[in-house]
């Protein structure tokens, strides 16, 4: 392989290596193109197009993760190949080589402003994309919160209608077999009724959904199970979606849906202590790192002495960031991932008893491999409906997501809770038994495709 960052010649390429490889740590990973068609870097490489001086302009303002995303989602960087392929093996020539970018020094920092200057390059802040989140307010007032929200998924249901299957679940799916024809709706199914066996819930039971989306789990459990559903969002584009389809299907008598703040709930006439279960899908990594004891709080409360909690959360891995720059930037603003373990000690302190904790990282990769999937094939409409920025950002998102979550750096679990009686007793059955559906299991793979089945 030739590792060779410095070939005869005076291109833009040759210029920025040496810059390139001080900040690296070591020689780049990856080939790079300049806008003058010079190149550096090995040949046989990903392909890293830098289609500009704004680029470079970029990231002497903003270095790091977020200046890079930023110069991809505005197209003054791009991948010569797909862009899931080139990350994936910038990562792993970075690890093979042992790279770790060093803190550079001012004399490093003067001397790349240097090479900028000569290449032209120097020059006024470039603008933030116009897709990046601008949030003002204490961090998590419920202002602030419900712009946070608003921000992402609020985007429009006509967004997430194209993206997502027809349940419209946005959330990791249960990929449960492997049979022709299984997909991603399939999975979503199976998540969905896995939660409700976990749940125990049989008819005229009582549901609290606290951040439902757009009401798959509600809208399961009414129309499958007889389940007395009480639905809460704050997104307004989501609450109007799940009125509709409550009307639409005929469950005016099981569900109930409010526009409302978690923190909101216990001021609701008939919310406290008397549901049979709550459920939290995918919503407490927007709760907040001091506010989450609170939050569990209020799962413990809303139960019935024997009533069951399920939470099924993104966690991060020990050593790794929560969101990152520019999930936290652009995705999920204000967003707040711990790991695993420091969730389910939070729950404990609340009163509520774990009995059951199931990871569920490698089923994220199927799940987010498939919403990449679509947003390739039908790009043109995508980029119709939202514009090219929007685009560019969901695709940098989807796939980052799925490396995350192949790489072990993030995690996703199911986490089913009880509130005892006062005896102690928690009245679950002492096996799983009757949880899992009798269907023939995917023999999941990190990185593995997604089994290929109709929307």
């Amino acid at each position: 392989m030739n590792t060779s960052t410095a070939t005869p010649g005076t291109g833009a390429a040759q210029r920025i290596a040496p810059v390139i490889e001080q900040f690296l740590g070591g020689p780049p990973p990856v080939r790079i193109r300049m806008w003058d068609g010079s190149e550096t870097g090995p040949e046989d490489a990903p392909t890293v197009h830098v289609r500009s001086r704004r680029a470079l302009r970029r990231l002497l303002w903003q270095p790091g993760e977020l200046g890079l995303a930023e110069a991809y989602i505005t197209g003054d960087i791009d991948l010569a190949d797909d862009l899931a392929d080139g990350l994936r093996a910038m990562r792993r020539a970075g690890r093979d080589h042992g790279l770790k970018a060093p803190r550079p020094a001012l004399a490093d920092r003067v001397r790349a402003a240097g090479t900028a200057l000569r290449l032209g390059a120097v020059g006024p802040r470039p603008p933030v994309p116009g897709s990046r989140a601008g949030l003002r307010g204490t961090l998590h007032s419920k202002a602030r919160d419900r712009a946070a929200i608003s921000h992402h998924y609020d985007l429009s249901n006509a967004f997430y209608s194209l993206l997502l299957d027809e349940t419209m679940a946005y959330s990791c799916g249960y990929w449960s077999s492997d049979a022709p024809g299984y997909g991603p709706a399939d999975a979503q199914r199976d998540k969905l009724e896995l939660i409700c066996r976990k749940l125990g819930l049989t008819a005229g039971a009582r549901l609290l959904d606290i951040g439902c989306g757009w009401g798959s789990l509600t809208l399961h459990a009414a129309a499958r199970h007889g389940v007395r559903a009480t639905a809460v969002t704050l997104a307004a584009e989501q609450a109007a979606y799940v009125r509709g389809q409550v009307e639409a299907r005929g469950l005016e008598d099981l569900v109930e849906v409010h526009r409302c703040d978690y923190r909101d709930v216990a001021d609701q006439p008939g919310f406290l202590g008397g549901y049979d279960a709550v459920s939290t899908v995918e919503m407490g990594e927007h709760v907040g790192d001091a506010e989450y004891p609170a939050f569990t709080a209020l799962l413990h409360s809303v139960l019935r002495p024997r009533g069951r909690a399920l939470v099924q959360q993104m966690s991060r891995g020990t050593t790794a960031p929560g969101g990152g720059a520019f999930i936290e930037s652009y995705i999920a603003p204000d967003m707040h991932m711990r790991p695993v373990g420091e969730t389910v000690g939070l729950l404990e302190d609340a009163g509520l008893e774990v009995r059951d904790v199931e990871s569920m990282r490698e089923h994220y990769v199927l799940t987010v491999e498939a919403w990449r999937r679509t947003l390739e094939e039908r790009w043109p409409e995508f980029v119709a409906l939202v514009g090219e920025e929007t685009a560019r950002v969901w695709r940098l998102y989807l796939v980052g997501g799925a490396l995350a979550f192949e790489e072990r750096r993030m995690g996703v679990d199911q986490i089913l809770s009880v509130r005892p009686d006062a005896a102690g007793s928690a009245g679950l059955p002492p096996t799983r038994h009757g949880w899992y559906p009798e269907t023939r299991r995917v023999p999941l793979q990190a990185g593995a495709p997604a089994p290929v089945g109709s929307r």
